[in-house]
């Protein structure tokens, strides 16, 4: 079988990684890991995931002038459960961000774990300090949900991740008001024998590249010793999302670095995150280390590019 697999790693991990970690945080933390990633006043800005001492999840915000060092982070929880919402009840997941081009907010998705199942919900903010809760888009069980940052004929689109009967693909639906939810699709399946043969999610929210909407997702493969949590990538069309141009035959990232074998769940490389700096050509994108830590790679968007356009056409 013919490779196509670049001849040098595409993503390149930082040297200074895990760059936040739970002895960084200002208060008891058990974990931090999955941050959402944006830019805000000239600054990244890191939505985290933290896991605190009972086991509970909430999102605290971490900011930094070149996204690498010197974190600066909120004192306390930004956005923590809300004791009043039953759907939040076990807890606040994994963040997405996308900056909605026609409105003057950032969209988060996120998982809110209800006692009924992780389901995928949305709050907007235009600072990271205030936040309008929107409440749950779709029923769960469902996670790794972001929105677009623009519409297709009038509709919001959803990638998002559905669990039905053990499945587990990656999904699209649309919405003309970000309430109402219909039109949905399989769009990337699992891969039976694959590296994402178990389990595939999306990792960062989409982002637009002159070759379509770049989308990095994470895929799972089940072993005699555990999950095994690595990164692919997939190219949608620029006006028919639903369409999969390109997707990689092989992970470009996954466990391999002694930090990435350590931790409460070992052998996890789960991208959330990114933020393409166009001045630079470079992606940063910033993943969860075995749900314990937050580490960053980066790749030059026209190697990514490059490497897409020379694997297999559609999912």
């Amino acid at each position: 079988m013919q490779m196509n697999g670049p001849q040098y790693p595409l993503f390149r991990r930082y040297p200074g990684n895990p760059i936040l970690s739970p002895e960084m945080w200002p208060y008891r933390a058990n974990a931090v890991f999955n941050p959402g990633a944006a830019r805000l006043d000239g600054q990244t800005i890191l939505l985290v995931r933290v896991e605190d001492m009972r086991g509970f999840s909430h999102l605290t915000v971490a900011r930094s002038a070149d996204g690498k060092t010197d974190w600066r982070i909120d004192p306390n929880p930004t956005l923590a459960p809300d004791p009043g919402v039953r759907e939040e009840r076990w807890g606040l997941e994994d963040p997405r961000i996308v900056r909605l081009e026609e409105r003057e907010d950032y969209a988060i998705t996120y998982v809110s774990f209800s006692s009924s199942g992780p389901l995928v919900s949305l709050a907007l903010t235009e600072d990271f300090v205030n936040f309008t809760r929107v409440g749950p888009l779709v029923p769960p069980e469902d996670k790794d949900a972001s929105l677009f940052p623009r519409r297709f004929s009038g509709r919001y689109a959803l990638i998002h991740r559905p669990i039905i009967r053990g499945e587990a693909d990656i999904w699209i639906s649309f919405s003309p008001d970000l309430v109402h939810w219909g039109d949905h699709r399989v769009l990337i399946p699992t891969r039976p024998g694959w590296w994402d043969s178990h389990r595939v999610g999306l990792g960062a929210p989409p982002i637009r590249t002159s070759e379509g909407w770049l989308i990095i997702y994470h895929g799972v493969r089940m072993t005699a010793s555990g999950s095994i949590y690595r990164v692919g990538l997939a190219l949608l069309d620029l006006e028919e999302p639903w369409r999969v141009r390109r997707r990689s035959d092989e992970w470009v990232l996954g466990p391999r670095k002694p930090y990435e074998q350590l931790g409460d769940v070992p052998g996890v490389t789960f991208p959330s995150g990114a933020i393409f700096a166009e001045d630079e050509g470079i992606l940063y994108l910033y993943y969860g280390i075995a749900d314990t830590s937050v580490g960053l790679a980066t790749a030059r968007m026209e190697d990514i590019l490059d490497y897409l356009l020379s694997q297999p056409s559609g999912a």
